[in-house]
């Protein structure tokens, strides 16, 4: 039912937007160009919102003939869509947002198996890891919030190859993080788990909120994370769960800066085209030196204080 509205929602609108673009392209140019805007944000931004139901419609088009062709279980193929899909918005941000990569550490993600632990502030960093994965020829397992079966890419190819679409006020949440152990399960050098263990896209409030949260439920906890500045406390039972599913992976930091004005898509008009490009910093962290049990959250909240610092160094350099 939800991809019987889904589906034909972004077809018609790209097929709208494309029959509309000699309308809505010089009205959105005159309108930036009445209020002295330069930048011309919204017709960016509309060219970027043409750009993407396309890019949905395109690949909901190609599961759909997968499956017609016998080839809805053809894992590798699905994952050479999934680069696809990702690289060409990626491509698209760069050409209507001026979306630019600066990337440290590229080098530590591979081999796998993998899990990646992800700055979370924006839609868009939700990107990142297909697309730095996609680089060195890794393969992403997602655990990411069911809100995304929205989208009908993610919904049709997203369920064809390992990922976790976790319910957001789950009933059992045992069997959410055993669904997450699994999805670990059988991972090799091909292979990288993704996750954003602070669990929500961070602003100011949100982080000051979870804070106060985790005061209420962890007094010595919330001390512990009194010093963080720009990230949100990390819920460490996914991370966790990922870990006792794939027992040899390494643990790889992914912090960024740049995207923070993206946290809303109504705050877009007045940030695009992005003036400072995103800086990207990975650090692996050896399985040995990664702890288990009872001591693996103070060791996690430990590696994301040093995140917090470093992102926080970043933003005070780049004003």
């Amino acid at each position: 039912m939800r991809r019987a509205v889904t589906v034909p929602a972004v077809a018609a609108g790209s097929a709208l937007l494309g029959a509309t673009a000699g309308i809505w392209g010089p009205v959105a140019g005159a309108l930036d160009l009445a209020r002295a805007d330069l930048r011309f944000p919204r017709l960016r931004l509309l060219s970027f919102a043409w750009t993407w139901t396309t890019l949905e419609a395109v690949g909901s088009l190609a599961a759909s003939v997968l499956w017609l062709t016998g080839r809805a279980g053809d894992l590798e193929t699905h994952y050479r869509l999934q680069r696809w899909w990702a690289s060409r918005l990626v491509d698209s941000l760069g050409l209507f947002a001026d979306l630019r990569f600066e990337v440290d550490g590229l080098e530590q993600l591979a081999p796998g198996p993998v899990v990646l632990c992800v700055r979370h502030v924006s839609v868009a960093d939700a990107l990142l890891p297909a697309w730095l994965l996609g680089k060195v020829g890794m393969r992403p397992r997602y655990v990411m919030k069911d809100d995304l079966l929205l989208d009908p890419s993610l919904d049709i190819v997203g369920q064809r190859i390992p990922n976790h679409f976790v319910d957001r006020v789950p009933d059992d949440v045992g069997a959410e993080l055993a669904a997450i152990e699994e999805l670990a399960r059988g991972m090799d050098e091909r292979d990288g788990a993704v996750i954003f263990p602070e669990g929500m896209v961070v602003t100011a409030s949100r982080r000051a909120k979870a804070v106060e949260r985790l005061a209420e439920r962890d007094p010595d906890r919330a001390a512990r994370l009194r010093d963080l500045r720009v990230l949100a406390p990390v819920r460490p039972a996914g991370t966790a769960a990922l870990l006792r599913g794939a027992p040899t992976a390494d643990v790889v930091i992914v912090t960024h800066t740049g995207l923070e004005a993206l946290a809303r898509v109504a705050d877009a008009p007045a940030h695009v085209p992005l003036t400072e490009p995103v800086r990207i910093t990975l650090r692996r962290v050896p399985r040995a030196e990664i702890p288990a049990d009872e001591d693996f959250a103070a060791w996690l909240d430990e590696q994301w204080l040093a995140a917090d610092a470093a992102v926080a160094r970043r933003k005070a350099a780049a004003g």
